[in-house]
């Protein structure tokens, strides 16, 4: 196997950004657009934003099963598939999951809108940003922070401000497709309760780390949720 070369890293990462960048447009013009709209079905929406893509771009977004979520369905963890399609709800959160193929690379992108004007999901969404925001900056004040501590860090965070931290995990290594590492099977993949690797390392096939970092806040007494994704380590 070939390592990779300091050009070879640098495209790499290029690459991984430009993808979030797109995946931030198709955000962008698909809530411009209206198409997040409640009395749409979760997969009737998932079509018009891969519609919108190749209006776009020319390329389908490729994904094995619904961008959208809504309701209920948002408080799945990422990677447990929703059985039924829904029909989005006046008052609902609904989570967008633009990934991981958007543009041929492997960058997860995840953003939150309200269609209601509920208080608690209102907080819920501005929540998600400020808790992502507190997160990276554990990241960066520690050189050699694993992903449990961060892990850890992240669940205090979502604690203090009134939320649990939904999910197996919050996060894992930019790049790969979830059928590579199905829920975490490889806990060094992951920011998780039992990865004790630090997040900047090489990987075992010779690439420097990124890391999408996932915010998955969960109101277990009114059972609704919602998440946050991006890049972690790259901007």
């Amino acid at each position: 196997m070939a390592i990779p070369d300091r050009m070879d890293e640098r495209l790499r990462a290029l690459n991984l950004v430009e993808s979030q960048r797109k995946a931030q447009t198709l955000f962008a013009e698909a809530t411009r657009r209206g198409l997040m709209a409640a009395g749409r079905s979760e997969y009737e929406v998932t079509d018009r934003i891969g519609d919108l893509a190749r209006e776009l771009w020319g390329t389908r977004v490729r994904w094995p099963g619904r961008i959208v979520r809504s309701g209920p369905h948002a408080v799945l963890p990422s990677g447990e598939e929703p059985s039924a399609d829904r029909v989005i709800g006046a008052g609902d959160t609904v989570t967008a999951h633009f990934g991981p193929l958007l543009a041929g690379h492997g960058t997860d992108y995840t953003r939150t809108t309200l269609l209601g004007d509920d208080p608690a999901r209102l907080r819920l969404r501005e929540d998600l940003p400020a808790i992502f925001a507190a997160g990276r900056a554990v990241f960066h004040s520690d050189a050699r922070i694993t992903g449990r501590q961060l892990y850890a860090e992240l669940g205090a965070l979502a604690d203090k401000a009134g939320w649990s931290l939904g999910g197996r995990h919050a996060g894992h290594l930019a790049g790969e497709a979830p059928a590579a590492n199905p829920m975490c099977a490889r806990p060094d993949a992951c920011i998780g309760p039992d990865n004790d690797q630090p997040l900047r390392r090489t990987t075992s096939d010779g690439w420097r780390a990124h890391w999408l970092l996932e915010i998955h806040l969960v109101d277990e007494h009114a059972g609704f949720a919602d998440s946050h994704k991006a890049l972690l380590d790259l901007v």
